[in-house]
């Protein structure tokens, strides 16, 4: 039976398809399936080889930036001499800070793919905001669902601890003074001590019904007479649902949903807080390269460049961690009902009957509590007429009788009651609502979330291998501070000479050439 066409309301999206559909590679680069074991090392192994094609990738981006800075560093050593005169001309040609020509063009096109990378980069930070604020609703809807459905249980646990304790309440304090009073009667004795055989019956049969025991609590209850005492998980609202802690392992036996969900939220908030950071790193080394490149401040470059090498480490180690998540989880989303079926974590304390039920929820299964209700419903029903019948007999001849049948009445009553809401809680559609909430909150939200995550690493990746091959030969042609210091010692000889026209002027008086009309050295000097 395919286990996602029983459930409603829920199909796996066509990212999960696609990304479940990629061939696995153990590290003996054989075929694998692509069922979700995340036990099995075989499986661990696919993943394994998923998450390496992130390392090959930082491979290939440290040997770019390698050749790039090689590049720099010796093939323009021989340029420099080669150069020299020509650069001499172009700056005796400039008007700015002295660059213009080849020297000139090379700043020009350095600066604007320093430009386009951190541009790239800047919207590589934007999807990457955008996929973890999903990421982290998919884990909020996730964790909202399990503490629905622990509440759920924990009502469920709590309704029948109530019922099994005022049952054996009245077994143990009113009927049987009842039966003390009624000794000389035989037909009322016969009567006081059915109810008190159907009360037992009710207990054994309710306390069978518990979903969140485990096993071992199970076997007491059915092994004792009068049935073991249930303890109560007080039911409180899903934001502060009870958690129980596991004493000898990591997850408890059996599978307890507000464990699961305080789990989660705990690691979710470290995942959110984690990417927060990254993405706040890569926004700070963006910035303060444009700012280093408007400034033409080298040091401040310098400072940027090691930390882009730190962001590219970080972008493509978190794609390869990305990759097997995402890869993991389609696994798990195309077919989330064998794995919870057949994994022992859910399987134990419950039967696969009880899992397939609430899990699938088809109108076409009874529910596997439907006999235990009905014979409870029966047995109370039998004790009700049993009461009425010595509350019409039985006080005209024992008025002392009274106070303890009204309180065999009164706890019949809370049981009742107690019993309508169980029936109700024990219905499929709750738990399956919940059920298919959590589904769609991590296979929809979550699994886009991280897709986008996952592009916002590939991007932010290449843009910053694209900024470190840039960034060298940038602050390679920034002006030194002795060309600097003899700018602005050539600018300061004549304070009324403008920077603009200082140039050529001095090249006119320099070069032999004739004076210039003194009509226009007025007009300089006037502006």
């Amino acid at each position: 039976m395919n286990a996602m066409t029983t459930v409603p309301s829920y199909t796996p999206s066509l990212w999960v398809r696609l990304c479940h559909a990629l061939p696995r590679l153990d590290l003996t680069m054989e075929m694998k399936d692509n069922v979700f074991v995340p036990d099995s090392w075989e499986y661990q192994q696919t993943l394994l080889v998923l998450s390496s094609l992130s390392a090959i990738a930082l491979v290939i981006s440290l040997l770019v930036v390698l050749s790039f800075l090689i590049h720099y560093c010796c093939c323009h050593r021989g340029d420099r001499s080669e150069g020299s005169e020509e650069e001499e001309e172009d700056e005796d040609a400039s008007t700015g800070h002295g660059y213009s020509g080849k020297k000139g063009r090379g700043i020009c096109c350095v600066t604007w793919v320093a430009v386009a990378s951190v541009t790239l980069c800047c919207v590589a930070i934007g999807i990457g905001f955008y996929g973890n604020s999903e990421a982290n609703d998919g884990m909020y809807q996730l964790t909202s669902s399990l503490l629905t459905a622990n509440y759920t249980l924990a009502s469920i646990d709590l309704l029948i601890s109530d019922t099994v304790s005022g049952l054996q309440l009245s077994v143990s304090g009113p009927l049987t003074s009842m039966e003390e009073l009624f000794t000389g009667s035989k037909p009322f004795l016969a009567s006081t001590r059915n109810c008190r055989r159907l009360s037992e019956n009710v207990i054994n049969l309710l306390s069978s019904i518990s979903m969140v025991r485990s096993s071992a609590d199970a076997g007491l209850a059915n092994d004792s007479v009068g049935g073991a005492s249930i303890t109560p998980l007080t039911p409180v609202p899903p934001s502060v649902a009870p958690t129980v802690v596991p004493a000898g392992g990591l997850m408890p036996s059996p599978f307890s949903p507000g464990w699961a969900a305080n789990t989660l939220m705990v690691n979710e908030d470290y995942r959110w807080l984690s990417y927060v950071l990254l993405l706040l790193l890569d926004l700070i080394v963006c910035l303060f390269i444009l700012l280093g490149l408007a400034k033409q401040a080298r040091w401040l470059l310098i400072l940027m460049t090691v930390l882009a090498w730190l962001a590219l480490f970080l972008s493509w180690g978190s794609l390869g961690l990305e990759t097997a998540t995402v890869v993991a989880l389609s696994d798990f989303c195309s077919d989330t009902n064998t794995f919870v079926v057949n994994s022992t974590h859910f399987n134990t304390g419950t039967s696969s009957d009880v899992l397939d039920y609430y899990l699938t929820c088809s109108r076409r299964m009874n529910s596997p509590f439907q006999q235990l209700l009905t014979q409870s419903q029966r047995a109370l029903s039998n004790i009700h007429t049993h009461l009425s019948s010595l509350d019409r007999n039985a006080l005209t001849q024992f008025p002392k009788a009274e106070k303890s049948l009204r309180e065999v009445q009164q706890i019949l009553n809370s049981t009742e009651g107690n019993f309508h809401q169980l029936v109700a809680l024990l219905n499929c559609r709750g738990l399956n609502k919940d059920y298919i909430d959590s589904l769609k909150g991590l296979c929809y939200d979550g699994m886009e979330g991280l897709l986008y995550l996952s592009l916002y690493s590939f991007l932010s990746a290449l843009a910053f291998t694209a900024i470190l091959c840039s960034l060298p030969g940038a602050w390679r042609s920034f002006p030194s501070e002795s060309e600097e210091y003899e700018d602005s010692d050539s600018e300061s000889e004549d304070p009324f000479t403008s920077h603009q026209y200082s140039p050529s002027m001095l090249t006119g008086y320099g070069g032999g050439q004739s004076h210039p009309n003194p009509a226009h050295s007025r007009n300089l000097y006037s502006r």
